[in-house]
């Protein structure tokens, strides 16, 4: 009898388990396959992460192998291991069952639509249950004066117990070297100085940032409305604001976003002890700081907004790694080196918006899309198709022997009872051969891989057709828009790197192979059109097909 391959997955979360619970996760699951005559092929885990979203790595490497066939079943100990979420528990059972994969848990067995719609509800009534006891229970340490969350820089945790023994959590002090610096900040920053300098002068002298990083000027001024920066920290004062702000997971992206909740719902209070500065400094800095607005504006220089260029927030140093921003009307310079000073990057050099759109524009139209590297991507994907769909045929032909052989015994059976066999007899027999048709026919109905996609280094110059096309159109006004989000797509960073020997910026392009393949393999061009819509669909999905095939 061929044994079914399994792949375990197993996670724990910071707030909920200790390290150790992945070990345990995965010996019962091994105890379960034995029983279950399982083969164990592959683990996967993450760990010290939330359940509450799918942006983890080892549950990803798992959804992609997924695909490959190396494994029949996912094997884990509960179904909240995988997911909390309810939509992400729903849509990752759906994109397994369309890849002939099965789930099951050592708690409640084979896994159906049933266990998705209840359990999937309780995890996500757990979360927000959990959510609001744990904000309940912060509220409670805000309203008593202690720390109910996070580290403010110029204070330390005080280390107290109980008569029975237990930590008090939520104490802290002032620790005299950071408040020495805080003050420092204050008094500077009251004098004139500006923010930018500050931090050059804190990082030159080699003193760790609240992130234990080096420092930054938005760091120290923030923004005032939501009281971030050190300028902002009414803490200070003697002063705890706690809820000011509330933080959302973006479920696109998995990353908390923070909101600015009304002041209505902001917990106050006066903790005297450890006030920093006083009543006199802080009020100077705030008078300077409501004199600042952004230049010929009334934003306030918090708050500020960079104009957008054609390839803005894609800009990396090639030195620290950092980004590449706007620092006059023309030019673009390392921010970490504007920002921080040459003790966190050393790179001074600058560019001219023009010159790097010149060069990146041109490099897209005569270097990306290389022919020869395209060729040779053509001939090792094909390569790699074909054996894939090799594996693919051979694990369908057991498939299809399996079935005709379960059918077979099965009507065999129904031959001995019309032949007077009792069916309490054979009962157990025949269920478990109606099982395992089901699972077989579902696997053999999951859709085939598609024909073989004929792709051709004759893509490269469709790609090199289409590009003077994009540019042409930056200068038109009705298709401005459009153009620059069609050649935003098409890169997926730039990195600017010091070239000793010139004395100038050598500029690096990386290109998003998903993009580009879809510039090359739509019938038209770069416009959303109604017309070009089935095109695009058709493209996207063999992009899809290529990036699981050749792991882009």
């Amino acid at each position: 009898m061929i044994k079914l391959k399994a792949a375990i997955y197993a996670r724990f979360s910071t707030d909920m388990q200790r390290d150790a619970s992945i070990d345990d996760q995965i010996r019962l699951c091994e105890e379960y396959a034995s029983r279950q005559g399982i083969e164990i092929v592959a683990t996967y885990t993450d760990r010290a992460t939330s359940g509450a979203s799918l942006m983890r790595s080892g549950i990803q490497s798992l959804l992609r192998d997924a695909s490959s066939g190396s494994f029949d079943l996912v094997l884990a100990e509960a179904l909240d291991r995988l997911s909390r979420n309810q939509a992400d528990i729903a849509g990752l059972y759906q994109r397994l069952q369309f890849q002939g994969r099965m789930i099951e848990t050592v708690s409640e067995g084979s896994i159906s639509e049933m266990h998705i719609g209840l359990k999937g509800t309780m995890n996500a009534l757990f979360l927000k249950d959990l959510a609001t006891k744990t904000h309940r229970g912060l509220k409670g340490r805000a309203l008593a004066g202690k720390n109910a969350g996070g580290k403010a820089y110029g204070y330390k945790p005080e280390r107290k117990f109980d008569a029975d023994g237990e930590l008090i959590r939520g104490d802290r002090n002032i620790d005299k070297a950071e408040a020495a610096v805080v003050t420092r900040i204050f008094t500077d920053y009251a004098n004139g100085v500006s923010p930018k300098k500050i931090a050059g002068m804190l990082n030159a002298e080699g003193r760790s940032g609240p992130s234990g990083k080096g420092w930054g000027a938005s760091t120290l001024h923030g923004n005032r409305e939501r009281g971030t920066g050190i300028l902002n920290n009414e803490l200070y004062i003697g002063r705890q604001i706690w809820n000011r702000l509330t933080y959302v997971k973006n479920p696109d992206t998995g990353k908390k976003v923070s909101r600015l909740n009304p002041e209505s719902a902001w917990v106050i209070t006066e903790v005297p002890d450890l006030r920093i500065i006083d009543q006199d400094l802080w009020d100077a800095v705030r008078a300077r700081q409501g004199a600042m607005k952004t230049k010929n504006t009334d934003v306030p220089i918090w708050d500020r907004r960079r104009p957008r260029t054609l390839f803005s927030g894609m800009m990396a140093c090639g030195c620290c790694g950092g980004g590449y921003s706007k620092i006059s009307r023309d030019h673009f310079g390392c921010t970490a080196n504007r920002a921080k000073g040459d003790a966190i990057c050393g790179n001074t050099q600058t560019i001219h918006q023009r010159e790097l759109e010149d060069l990146v524009l041109d490099a897209m139209q005569h270097t990306l899309m290389d022919e020869a590297a395209l060729k040779i991507f053509c001939e090792e994907y094909v390569k790699e198709l074909n054996r894939l769909r090799t594996e693919s045929t051979a694990g369908r032909d057991v498939l299809e022997r399996e079935l005709a052989k379960v059918t077979k015994d099965h009507g065999t059976l129904i031959d001995a009872i019309l032949g007077g066999i009792s069916p309490k007899q054979v009962k157990d027999r025949m269920n478990a051969l109606d099982k395992r048709r089901t699972e077989i026919e579902s696997k053999l109905q999951t859709s085939p891989a598609p024909d073989l996609i004929r792709i051709h280094p004759k893509m490269a110059i469709n790609y090199r057709e289409r590009i003077p096309t994009l540019i042409k159109g930056l200068s038109e006004p009705d298709g401005m828009d459009e153009a620059k989000d069609a050649l935003r797509s098409l890169i997926e960073r730039i990195v600017l790197r010091p070239n000793k020997e010139t004395g100038r910026l050598s500029v690096e392009l990386e290109g998003d192979l998903s993009g580009l393949m879809i510039l090359a393999l739509r019938a038209d061009g770069y416009c959303r059109t109604q017309k070009s819509a089935e095109a695009d669909s058709q493209a996207s999905d063999i992009v899809r097909e290529l990036v699981l095939v050749a792991g882009a």
